[in-house]
């Protein structure tokens, strides 16, 4: 891999390492889309009241078919949406099954449900990775998810002690809606775990950059 991988990012046209995230029905970017870009495609929680659940197989048959778009997501679970909490995991669960079945890892907003999210990993038992997004949590909730399976990515801004005990192999990086260059992440998280840009390269093997 040459370039810094930014998994999740709300920039356009932000290169051949970056994963510009989409709502399943701004999916027409796609077939618009003529530069070198990668995509993730999904159905965000604030969006599941007003999505109908047929588009679902839409994003069945996109990640089925276009190898631009290489995770499911954001998807996940969000206390401050607007839609019930079973929307949000009828959703949810159905969108774990489309990463199941193209063999695409899961990009996880969560917001307020990390117990609910652990037990649908638990329950579900999913081969494919599931990486929380942007995550900012104290180390003890990070320790709990990184047992559990869990890939953390970090931003902008997040906890240094978090970021120190995830085990490089196991730690994303991303710009999301951040103006820094994911550069300049890269070397604010290099900072932290004492090491050098070029040690983090899970996030290009997960995502298949």
């Amino acid at each position: 891999m040459s370039g810094f991988a930014d998994i999740h990012t709300h920039k356009i046209n932000a290169g051949r390492y970056a994963v510009q995230s989409l709502d399943v029905e701004q999916w027409s970017v796609l077939s618009n889309d003529t530069g070198d870009n990668c995509f993730s495609l999904g159905v965000h929680p604030w969006n599941v009241h007003k999505t109908d659940i047929s588009l679902l197989d839409k994003l069945k048959n996109i990640l089925a078919s276009d190898l631009r778009v290489k995770a499911v997501g954001e998807c996940g679970l969000d206390k401050n949406s607007m839609a019930s909490a079973e929307q949000q995991i009828l959703f949810f669960k159905e969108q774990v099954v489309i990463s199941e079945v193209s063999g695409k890892p899961l990009i996880i907003h969560c917001v307020g449900a990390f117990n609910e999210i652990i037990k649908l990993k638990k329950n579900l038992r999913p081969e494919q990775k599931w990486i929380i997004h942007g995550f900012r949590g104290k180390p003890q909730l990070a320790e709990e998810l990184l047992t559990h399976g869990f890939y953390l990515s970090f931003g902008e801004k997040f906890n240094e002690e978090s970021v120190r005990l995830t085990p490089q192999n196991r730690l994303c990086v991303e710009t999301d809606e951040s103006e820094l260059p994911i550069a300049e992440i890269y070397r604010k998280i290099c900072d932290v775990k004492s090491c050098r840009p070029e040690d983090i390269v899970i996030p290009a093997e997960v995502l298949n950059l």
